[in-house]
């Protein structure tokens, strides 16, 4: 390779570094150009599958600020650069690699950190983003429909309360009109006798 063909490959590579989210380094010798197709399909438009050079993967890797164990760039190799969920993405690799033998998982870089094969494998076990967020709107709907019943008793129980009769106010006019039309007679027996005053005994 010609040397301004390095240098573009150098600084291609060193901005899908990057911009990649996780890394993941495999070793794909025996893949059939078919197998590889159906990886690339497999991880989606999201993440870049692509067959490097070692040597210059390690420049490149540097220059990005990623520091990659060069155990991991041993024998012929190919990146996955992942853009979009790591997860998705390590779940694609996983189930691949578990039809396609020869493809071989050797380590990557998450979240500026260097991961193992267990640790790539333990990522792909997660849940991903959107089954999350799914079982998240899920919670958030049963808990607004609670939140709307609960409205919805609340504003029947104050609609019954405001229908119902105002027995205490009512009867309150109808016990005051009936001492008013009372007999005289009756009012006077209720009303005690004054005792007459003893007369004054003088010697």
């Amino acid at each position: 390779m010609a040397r301004p063909d390095k240098a573009a490959a150098v600084a291609e590579l060193t901005e899908d570094f990057r911009s990649a989210s996780a890394t993941v380094l495999t070793e794909y010798r025996g893949l059939s150009v078919t197998s590889m197709k159906e990886l690339r399909r497999a991880l989606g438009s999201d993440t870049k599958y692509s067959v490097v050079k070692n040597t210059l993967t390690k420049i490149a890797a540097k220059d990005a600020g990623v520091d990659i164990d060069p155990s991991l760039l041993a024998g012929p190799s190919a990146v996955a650069f992942i853009k979009g969920d790591p997860i998705d993405a390590a779940k694609s690799l996983k189930n691949f690699s578990k039809e396609n033998p020869f493809l071989v998982i050797k380590g990557g870089i998450f979240e500026g950190k260097s991961v193992t094969v267990a640790e790539i494998m333990k990522l792909a076990d997660l849940e991903s983003r959107e089954v999350l967020l799914a079982k998240l709107a899920g919670a958030m709907k049963g808990s607004l429909a609670k939140a709307i019943r609960t409205i919805d008793a609340l504003r029947a129980k104050k609609e019954a309360l405001e229908g119902a009769p105002a027995v205490a106010v009512s009867e309150a006019p109808v016990a005051e009109a009936a001492v008013e039309e009372a007999p005289a007679e009756v009012v006077a027996e209720a009303t005690p006798e004054t005792p007459e005053a003893t007369p004054e005994v003088t010697e």
